[in-house]
């Protein structure tokens, strides 16, 4: 684990995590050799949320550790954070989202439908926030709805090492729908494999039918790379489809394991044999073909580089 001894030295940079993503706050802290800062956070009976900082962050590069997975109070939290560490006089707030929710809320596909993504962009930066980091946003340009600067991170650099370390031959890397090709190409272009397009159609929220696959999966071991997982039913549907045309091993590599509903049930009796995730959300339940991948060291650096006004971009070989 690296250490960073400098730090000791600047006593105006300072961590701090939420309880969404508290775990990840400390294992980030831990790769730089310090302390997460003390926050109280706690709730009413009537669930309002209360933050107070425990220790002075006058003129601190103040960086908060919080994801906004489900449910909104996650959100709620962050946002209160921010806006304390404003009125706590803090000399730059950086909102470190592992996980950024309403994210696939980015347009109007339907009338009369709220475009969630932009306002919850909004909201950070009234709030005060003047940076953001996060990583694999579920559509690139949403980086374009934030009015502050943004660092884009990637979990290729950790599941990429993953999936190599199978050491599966005749490869190919396939994606869940036409939007995640960018993703799924480069990913095939670090593995040396080949690429599988899934058509995929979708009729309501959290409802898709596989309709057809571009590319030939037979006698492949293929890897199925997505953002994300929710309710599973894409990426079961997907894995069965693969398999039914003649795929022999189905692996999976998700940045974002949101599981929610009966995810864990159609994941458990579905045809992937193993599931590399990422903690930028917290397991609520785990299975044994599931295995985390910390992403603590990628934020860390990220983390130091922003402090120290240095390139993020220059630490990643990736970028879609």
């Amino acid at each position: 684990m690296a250490h960073y001894s400098f730090l000791s030295d600047m006593p105006d940079f300072k961590i701090v995590a939420g309880r969404a993503s508290s775990d990840l706050g400390t294992k980030i802290t831990e790769h730089l050799g310090i302390d997460l800062a003390k926050v109280t956070i706690r709730n009413f009976s009537d669930g309002e949320i209360w933050v107070k900082y425990e220790e002075n962050i006058r003129g601190v590069d103040l960086f908060i550790v919080q994801s906004t997975c489900a449910p909104a109070d996650n959100l709620m939290e962050l946002l209160i954070l921010v806006d304390a560490a404003r009125r706590a006089s803090a000399r730059r707030i950086t909102a470190v989202i592992p996980y950024f929710g309403y994210a696939r809320q980015d347009r109007k596909d339907q009338p009369r439908v709220s475009i969630t993504a932009k306002l919850v962009a909004n909201l950070l930066t009234e709030a005060g926030a003047d940076r953001v980091i996060t990583m694999d946003l579920h559509a690139a340009q949403l980086q374009g709805y934030f009015d502050i600067p943004l660092d884009h991170l990637y979990a290729s650099t950790v599941l990429v090492k993953a999936l190599r370390s199978l050491e599966l031959d005749n490869l190919a890397v396939a994606a869940t729908d036409v939007g995640g090709a960018k993703m799924a190409r480069a990913y095939a272009k670090r593995l040396h494999a080949d690429l599988v397009l899934v058509d995929k159609r979708r009729f309501a929220p959290n409802e898709a039918e596989v309709m057809n696959i571009i590319g030939d999966p037979k006698d492949k071991n293929v890897i199925i790379i997505d953002d994300l997982i929710d309710t599973a039913g894409t990426f079961v549907s997907c894995a069965q489809a693969l398999k039914d045309e003649g795929a022999r091993t189905i692996v999976g590599a998700c940045t974002h394991p949101v599981l929610s509903g009966a995810a864990i049930e159609k994941l458990e009796n579905g045809v992937a044999s193993k599931i590399f995730v990422t903690d930028t959300v917290p397991l609520q339940h785990k299975i044994d073909k599931i295995e985390v991948l910390s992403a603590a060291k990628v934020f860390s650096e990220a983390i130091i580089r922003t402090h120290n006004n240095r390139s993020i971009s220059s630490l990643f070989d990736t970028r879609f």
